[in-house]
Order: C-alpha cells, then structure tokens, then sequence
C-alpha cells in the first residue's frame, strides 16, 4: 500500500494487551499502532479518522501516564448516538486502538479479557466523549475541534467539480494533495494545539 510519507511521522500508539499476550498473539502482549491501521481500518484518511485517533492517544497518554494503556482496559462513552454525524467512524476508530467493543464484542474467558459492552452511546450526561479506566476508575473527557486548522479554500471548488464530473486528472490529484495537506496539518503541525483536542480530568 502506497501513502503518504507522514503517515508514518505521526506519533504511535503501544498498549498492552492480556488477551494477546495469553494467546500467544503479541510477545509480551505489547501492541502498536500508528496511523496507517487506522486509515486501513477506515479505507481513507480524513479529518475525522485523524481525530478519531489524536483524540485516543491522548486521552490514552492522560489516563496511563506512567504505564502502558490497557487495550481492553477502558471503557469509551460517546454522548451522540451511533449514527449520529460521524460518530460511527470514529467510534470504529477508537474500538480498534483501545479494544472496546459494543454488544457484538468479545465475550471473554471465564469471565476474564471481555470486550463487551465498553463502547456506548447516546450516554446523555456525556458531552463529547468519556474515556474510563476499568481498574482505577480514572477517567477523561476528550473534545475535537477541527474547524481549528481550517481547509483551503480551493478544497470547495475542487470537490464541485469532481462531484459533477467536470473535473480534469490535475484538479483530482491537486485535491487529494490538499486534503491530505490538512490531515497532515491536524497531525504534525497541530499535535501539541490544545485548542484542537481539548482533554481534561473528569471527576
């Protein structure tokens, strides 16, 4: 798969994982993820899918500061309903990276290494997005703001004349390049913007 050489500048996300470990699936049941699973999971790469993931790295980095984050170890609550905007994509996101699942998740063993039942929606007195460590009880809410590294303004006349056809090979490839000029933007150049994901403590 050919992509963007950026892709693999964004920050990676390791967790531990007793599952896999047990499993024999991952020595030591260390896991890492970078962008790349994410788009693959996604079949593109968005402002949404780059927010999805900056939001979980993050709340991830906040929760298990001085430990590896728990794959299967937190429970995530959006307060939009599933189908709501791009919630599901994000939530697909973050079900890869963090192993939480909804009612189709793993069962577990013996009542141990469950996945089930740690995604949620429409939690109501959840703003944006809550995610809650199992063990400890600590827990984060995370908000994305990507209005905050505005498109260019030839993105929208690009994407008219690609939608009615009119649009040459140059103006494609000229729009894809500026998409991902974005992407790259809310993920490199903006990493550290604590105005574009806004994570705090939630008591």
């Amino acid at each position: 798969m050919n992509y963007p050489a950026f892709y693999d500048a964004v920050a990676r996300i390791t967790l531990y994982d007793a599952l896999a470990e047990l499993l024999g699936a991952a020595d030591h049941g260390r896991i890492e993820y970078g962008y790349v699973d994410a788009v693959k999971l996604a079949g593109h790469s968005c402002p949404t899918v780059a927010g999805a993931y900056l939001m979980t790295l993050k709340a991830l980095h906040r929760l298990y500061p001085d430990t590896l984050p728990e794959r299967g170890g937190v429970r995530v609550e959006f307060g939009a309903s599933q189908s709501d905007g791009v919630t599901g994509v994000i939530a697909a996101v973050i079900g890869l990276l963090t192993g939480a699942a909804g009612e189709g998740g793993f069962k577990g063993l013996a009542g141990r290494f469950s996945r089930q039942h740690l995604l949620s929606f429409s939690a109501g007195h959840v703003g944006d997005l809550r995610f809650t460590r199992l063990d400890s009880g600590a827990r984060v809410t995370v908000a994305y703001h990507p209005e905050v590294v505005p498109a260019s303004p030839a993105q929208q006349r690009l994407i008219s004349n690609i939608l009615t056809g009119t649009a040459d090979e140059m103006e494609r490839a000229e729009f894809g390049r500026l998409w991902q000029m974005r992407v790259q933007r809310i993920l490199i150049d903006h990493f550290d913007d604590p105005a574009l994901v806004v994570c705090r403590d939630d008591p």
